[in-house]
């Protein structure tokens, strides 16, 4: 079925922490097929990002989050991506059986050092727990069928005295 509301250029993410552990879910299409990413998606026309990021995560997880600040933009020639760092705030992890195959809390520490963890879900999880201000850009080199990618990010802020 076509989906004539989806706006195919804008999509969201947020970066869910609780108790020391980070919501993803395992993806079942594209190039993340296999992979353990942060939920997200696509914003609908007449919907902010934030609505979007809420949306998506009650659709594809069962989980009721609140988006906060934004911890990082990517975007390209083609489309953009907005990342909040966002609050739990109610339900049991479920798998929608059709974006993802399941959905879990995992420690921060593992889901940074696995392989099935893709650099740019691990990138923003640090951005997430980072309490610093303003974005920066981050290497990040994107799909290169789309043209160059940029990332921009929250960074630890260092004195340079």
């Amino acid at each position: 079925m076509e989906d004539n509301n989806t706006n195919w250029c804008q999509s969201v993410t947020g970066i869910v922490i609780k108790d020391n552990k980070v919501l993803l879910a395992r993806h079942t299409y594209g190039s993340g097929k296999g992979k353990l990413i942060v939920p997200g998606g696509y914003v609908e026309y007449g919907e902010t990002p934030q609505d979007a990021v809420k949306r998506e995560y009650l659709e594809e997880t069962n989980i009721v989050v609140e988006p906060q600040n934004i911890i990082g933009i990517r975007f390209n020639a083609h489309d953009w991506y907005i990342a909040f760092r966002a609050d739990y705030v109610c339900g049991e992890p479920t798998s929608d059986h059709d974006e993802n195959s399941e959905v879990l809390w995992l420690e921060i520490e593992e889901a940074l050092s696995r392989e099935d963890v893709p650099d740019l879900t691990k990138k923003l999880i640090q951005c997430a727990l980072t309490d610093a201000s303003g974005l920066a850009p981050l290497p990040y080199q994107g799909n290169p069928k789309n043209g160059k990618g940029y990332l921009y990010g929250i960074q630890e802020q260092h004195n340079a005295r």
